[in-house]
């Protein structure tokens, strides 16, 4: 399993690649390659998955350089690049500090 340093090295670098619906919704959401960069480089881990369907995953929490905060949902397989499975801005009404669920 890889981890939050891997992942966060992963993503800070661009060595990230996409679900067809992480990359659905990141251009729905318009949530561009470098915020996911910034927001990936000091992001903490909020939430397990070590169920989750096809591998473990990660709920992550990270901040934008303008502060927009972004859960990226990565799984936690080993592998050469990390692969987000969906990434959204997370609805202050249905979290404390974006970090837990209300």
């Amino acid at each position: 399993m890889k981890t939050l340093a891997g992942i966060q090295q992963h993503l800070a670098t661009g060595r990230f690649d996409f679900s067809r619906h992480a990359f659905r919704r990141a251009v729905e959401r318009n949530i561009s390659e470098e915020e996911i960069r910034t927001a990936g480089a000091r992001a903490e881990i909020i939430e397990e998955y070590p169920e989750d369907k096809y591998s473990p995953s990660l709920l992550l929490l990270g901040f934008t350089s303008a502060g927009r905060p972004l859960h990226i949902q990565v799984s936690a397989a080993d592998s050469d690049a990390t692969r987000i499975i969906t990434l959204y801005e997370p609805d202050p009404t249905e979290w404390d500090e974006f970090r837990k669920r209300r």
